[in-house]
């Protein structure tokens, strides 16, 4: 994509990512999502009201999470009426494809400044709620094209299908997401730099606030190796995945403000990151989670970028096959690839997990003094998001 415009960020947090029935479980997804753009805002100091659209990631739009969160945790912030909302679900892309929009409404002139983010309470509104709410999407065309009988397309299995494509093994699986604690635990300083901690409106006015959570409830400081190698496969029928080298089921939000270069200079802004191009594609919906090997390409190409241009690389951890098959590909260097630790130990909300990313990669980039990244995400049915970004 051709951009018109430089498009910056000026701001990106994150909360800290809670575990299933931890921490965050008591606390209403509007109000985890809403209390972040609050703080995000504030720090960023535009004036809310100059804000141009509010768009937000989320997986399982109902119950809580219904009715366009973007537009509800905006007014629960407490901000102004008149600056609209709109919620996207590209799956575990989904606050990723909110950026990406954001990027290209500001690079075409539409907007000046506009707040990306997501939000995922899996412990308030489980995984496949949508599905258990709203009967199933398989339709006789989708079981003809692709062998669906009552199951909707497995993630679980479509990364096992990677692991034996790519010669992946259990241990290497493990010992890769041994790894993944290490740094994240290792890190968890640094990760201080991305967090804004979880607090509670004790009253609802905003009055009194109490926190609740600082950092990263699931990163293991003391993981056992042998312990993660000892676990049964976490699925019915594969042999590989388990719960030790899948992502986390979790809590959080994330929030990034971008900016035109008018924004900038109006509100004397001092932006992290400009972004230099953002991709979006789509592959087989059964195995599902290679996108990020094309959207890689497809995202360097959008920059006029090469591999070797890139210091440091996220690739989603949604199941530990899929950096590795990536891996494997680009031949890039362990060293340089999700250096303070990914989902597997981090945790995935569904909905944040985009953005999230950006914030750690922006992070990254400074704690190691390195100038241009790299983010990929794999999705659900078969499709993955990528951006570059430069350090300023």
């Amino acid at each position: 994509m051709k951009q018109i415009r430089d498009v910056f960020i000026v701001e990106s947090l994150r909360t800290p990512i809670g575990k299933r029935g931890g921490a965050l479980a008591e606390i209403h997804p509007v109000d985890l999502f809403g209390n972040l753009l609050r703080k995000a805002v504030s720090r960023s100091r535009i004036p809310p009201e100059s804000v141009d659209d509010v768009i937000a990631g989320c997986v399982n739009q109902v119950g809580e999470q219904a009715i366009n969160i973007a537009r509800n945790a905006w007014l629960s912030a407490g901000f102004p009426e008149s600056v609209p909302g709109v919620t996207v679900d590209r799956q575990c892309g989904s606050s990723l494809q909110a950026l990406t929009f954001a990027y290209q409404g500001i690079a075409s002139g539409m907007a000046d400044v506009i707040v990306a983010g997501g939000v995922e309470s899996m412990t308030r509104v489980p995984m496949g709620s949508t599905i258990n709410s709203h009967s199933n999407p398989i339709t006789l065309s989708l079981s003809v094209r692709y062998g669906l009988d009552k199951e909707w397309f497995s993630q679980a299995k479509g990364a096992e299908m990677i692991a034996e494509k790519y010669g992946i093994s259990r241990d290497e699986m493990d010992e890769y997401s041994y790894m993944s604690h290490v740094r994240a635990s290792a890190a968890r300083t640094v990760l201080k730099n991305e967090i804004e901690p979880v607090e509670v409106d004790l009253y609802g006015d905003k009055s009194e606030f109490v926190t609740v959570l600082e950092q990263d409830e699931g990163v293991r400081d003391r993981p056992d190796l042998e312990k993660m190698k000892s676990l049964p496969a976490a699925f019915r029928g594969l042999k590989r995945i388990t719960a030790g080298n899948s992502s986390q089921i979790s809590d959080g939000a994330s929030a990034t403000i971008l900016c035109s270069e008018e924004a900038v200079e109006k509100y004397d802004l001092k932006p992290k990151a400009r972004i230099l191009g953002a991709a979006v594609v789509g592959v087989d919906p059964v195995t599902m989670l290679l996108g990020p090997i094309p959207a890689t390409e497809k995202v360097l190409k959008s920059a006029d970028l090469e591999l070797t241009d890139i210091d440091l690389f996220e690739v989603n951890e949604a199941f530990a096959p899929v950096p590795l098959a990536w891996q494997r590909i680009y031949d890039v260097s362990l060293d340089r690839l999700n250096v303070h630790g990914g989902a597997i130990a981090i945790g995935h909300p569904l909905g944040a997990t985009g953005t999230r990313l950006v914030a750690t990669l922006i992070n990254a980039l400074s704690a190691h003094s390195k100038k241009k990244g790299l983010i990929a995400v794999c999705e659900g049915g078969g499709m993955a998001n990528s951006l570059v970004i430069e350090r300023m």
